[in-house]
């Protein structure tokens, strides 16, 4: 079987993970880059050995390109993603899909139209401890849910905004701690919790000189009569990793950066510490995410591609998580995620 042609939109650090994906998977091969920078196409093709274009279309027309893959600012996911979907190419996009749940439901409402297979990345799942975590819920070891909480309480430098024309703004990164910080944690929680009946949140500017929160926290009602809590921030010095909470009738999952924890209604605690800095991430922001983990995102793509297995994480969840993190005001009962 050929090999899927991949292309990509924008030419940010995160390429260069995708970049490592496309080589380790086999099928597939990166063919082209589009960015709207000339000095980052030079980079770009110095580094990655591929065609990089400076407009669209012409990107857009390369017959190699079976899927692309965008990964520019989040405000202009959407615009990437209906120019695809009309050139009747597949899309994979990075979190969140766009900024607004409006925004969202036109570029799904796009690639339907179209015909073409839309996914988001929410790489997060792909976590040993997460995916642990979700089977032991799922099969029912914690009984019916009662409590669901994430907490994202980091801290991200004056410089980390200060550098970027679109970091922190509404219009093209939708806010701030909760939309880009806070997204895969919010999503984690309610892929177990189930649907959002309503949400109440309240949110803070306080350190940083920026449009988006920089902390905030929120008050869920899950559809199943569940309640939940979310915090998250960027100015919450010197910043601890995230950590889930799962509480049932017959037992409590934590999971974080350091710990996974279970704790049953029989007394049964089993608790792993992660002493050695080596088994979380870097920025110790867990669950434990391993390396490889995007691997599990793009080899499920193109299962999807080749008719062989529903999509894992697509359109549907990044709508969810997008209506948990733009809500800043009551919603009424009955309105889901």
């Amino acid at each position: 079987m050929s090999k899927i042609g991949i292309g990509i939109i924008g030419t940010g650090s995160i390429v260069n993970t995708y970049a490592k994906c496309i080589e380790e998977l086999g099928s597939t091969e990166l063919v082209a880059l589009y960015t709207k920078s000339p000095n980052r196409a030079k980079q770009a093709k110095a580094e990655f050995g591929v065609p990089v274009f400076s407009g669209i279309d012409e990107f857009l027309d390369q017959k190699e390109i079976n899927l692309v893959c965008v990964c520019n600012e989040s405000g202009r996911h959407g615009e990437a993603i209906r120019a695809t979907a009309i050139a009747g190419k597949h899309v994979l996009s990075e979190k969140p899909l766009e900024v607004t749940t409006e925004k969202i439901d036109e570029v799904i409402a796009v690639c339907e139209d179209q015909k073409v297979k839309l996914g988001c990345v929410l790489q997060n799942r792909c976590s040993s401890d997460y995916r642990l975590v979700e089977n032991a819920i799922k099969t029912g070891k914690l009984g019916k849910l009662i409590m669901g909480n994430a907490h994202i309480n980091w801290y991200r430098s004056e410089e980390y905004y200060a550098k970027s024309d679109w970091r922190g703004t509404l219009q093209f990164d939708g806010g701030a701690a909760f939309m880009n910080q806070g997204i895969h944690t919010i999503d984690l929680l309610i892929n177990i919790m189930g649907a959002v009946k309503s949400v109440f949140g309240n949110i803070k500017t306080t350190v940083h000189n920026i449009e988006g929160e920089d902390v905030g926290s929120a008050i869920l009602n899950f559809s199943d009569g569940a309640i939940g809590n979310v915090t998250a921030g960027t100015a919450l010095y010197p910043g601890y990793p995230e950590r889930l909470e799962f509480y049932g009738e017959k037992g409590t999952s934590i999971i974080g950066a350091f710990i996974h924890c279970y704790h049953n209604s029989k007394n049964v605690m089993s608790c792993v510490f992660y002493n050695d800095e080596n088994n979380v991430p870097a920025n110790s922001k867990g669950p434990r995410v391993e390396p490889r983990y995007p691997i599990s995102k793009f080899s499920n793509v193109l299962d999807v591609l080749r008719n062989e297995v529903p999509l894992y994480f697509g359109f549907i969840e990044s709508t969810k998580v997008g209506f948990i993190a733009t809500h800043k005001e009551p919603v009424g009962e009955g309105e889901e995620g």
